[in-house]
């Protein structure tokens, strides 16, 4: 994916774990939902869980493994940002909800479900 500018690159991702995703039986709802607060790469239904999904890629070992950069700066972004997401859709209180990470390091792809619980505003 060389040439392609950061957004590109990681739009291209993102697409291809929606893909796995929708492979593994996932249901894709939303891709790169995004709002005054922040964004969320792919929002999607695994059963019954609405599933908010952070997408994250390393080509090589040497940057680091992808999962390790989803930071505890960047959980509290994306809790907010499904904060919006589940008031403005009119999710159910009843719905369960989980974080999920899709890391993808190299050619490997990992689904790391319940990578982070919810971390609300007072947290």
């Amino acid at each position: 994916m060389a040439g392609q500018n950061k957004r590109q690159t990681g739009s291209a991702y993102e697409r291809l774990a929606a893909e796995y995703l929708k492979e593994k039986g996932c249901i894709i709802l939303k891709m790169n939902y995004r709002n005054r607060l922040g964004e969320i790469d792919l929002v999607g239904k695994d059963g019954g869980d609405l599933v908010f999904f952070e997408v994250k890629e390393r080509k090589t070992e040497s940057a680091g493994y992808a999962a390790e950069a989803v930071t505890l700066g960047k959980q509290k972004k994306i809790c907010a940002v499904s904060d919006v997401y589940r008031f403005k859709e009119n999710v159910s209180p009843d719905t369960q909800i989980r974080y999920d990470v899709i890391a993808i390091d190299g050619n490997k792809i990992d689904w790391i479900k319940n990578a982070f619980e919810y971390i609300g505003n007072g947290s």
